[in-house]
């Protein structure tokens, strides 16, 4: 299956990761392109990770002692910041 994030938009994908042995609980994504982009769900294993960062997206990977609230505002704050820098309303 695949889900599409829409250009200079973050999301979590904490529900879509299915296996028990993958290293992450929880991964944010952020996709800094002005194009939507396509990604694959659900997460099965470690090397998911770079083919979707080979799309062009951010990735931030949390374990079980990252602390999720402060790494999605920090994912969240430099997205802002890249579309002050591209004239784009922030929301």
């Amino acid at each position: 299956m695949k889900i599409v994030i829409r250009p200079l938009h973050i999301m979590s994908l904490g529900g879509y990761i299915v296996e028990t042995d993958f290293p992450y609980r929880n991964v944010i994504v952020v996709n800094p392109t002005e194009e939507p982009i396509k990604l694959e769900v659900p997460v099965f294993d470690a090397e998911w990770l770079e083919e979707q960062r080979k799309l062009g997206l951010e990735l931030t990977p949390l374990t079980e002692e990252d602390n999720y609230l402060s790494k999605f505002r920090k994912a969240k704050a430099k997205l802002e910041k890249l579309k002050a820098e591209k004239g784009i309303k922030v929301e």
